[in-house]
């Protein structure tokens, strides 16, 4: 595509990859200038009775960033091109958390669908009031801060993390 077209090409992303950060530094590589994960696909339903596939907008909610700062944090601190959240921003905490995970922009369709587009007013004002809590100054001095290269303990993003939190639960439901 990019040696076709001259201006920038973001790519779409599902999380159903094997190994996000390969795959999107060979994106990095092909001249792709943003990446934004994950987008959300369309899932029509089955009626039983009907036996009909009928449409089925599921709008998203705050549960689901985790998998996307999970990705953005590990992604921010190795590729150069911009990344974008698509999915699970909906309060000011939802977007800082994307921006200090990394992210260049998050996207909020569900939160405009179901609060309106005045809820962009509340968003910055929360946003702004925090960023002067915790003196940052602007939005690109808070990018990053909290991707796998800016935080104390980058192993919470690994796999181990993973089992040790896994053990840890184990041991609780045990005792």
């Amino acid at each position: 595509m990019k040696t076709h077209v001259r201006i920038p090409v973001a790519i779409k992303l599902g999380p159903f990859f094997t190994s996000i950060p390969h795959f999107a530094s060979r994106l990095e590589r092909a001249g792709a200038s943003a990446l934004v994960l994950f987008n959300r696909f369309y899932q029509p339903d089955f009626d039983l009775e009907t036996l009909e596939a009928t449409p089925n907008l599921q709008l998203s909610t705050s549960d689901e960033l985790r998998l996307r700062l999970h990705a953005i944090a590990l992604l921010s601190s190795r590729l150069e091109l911009d990344l974008a959240i698509t999915g699970g921003v909906h309060t000011a905490g939802d977007a800082i958390k994307g921006n200090l995970a990394g992210a260049h922009v998050v996207m909020l369709t569900s939160a405009l669908l179901k609060h309106g587009i005045p809820h962009l007013r509340h968003l910055a004002a929360g946003i702004t009031r925090w960023m002067e809590q915790h003196d940052y100054e602007s939005v690109s001095q808070m990018r990053g801060a909290m991707n796998v290269a800016g935080v104390a303990e980058p192993e919470v993003f690994q796999r181990a993390n993973y089992l040790k939190v896994l053990g840890s639960h184990a041991l609780k439901t045990t005792v």
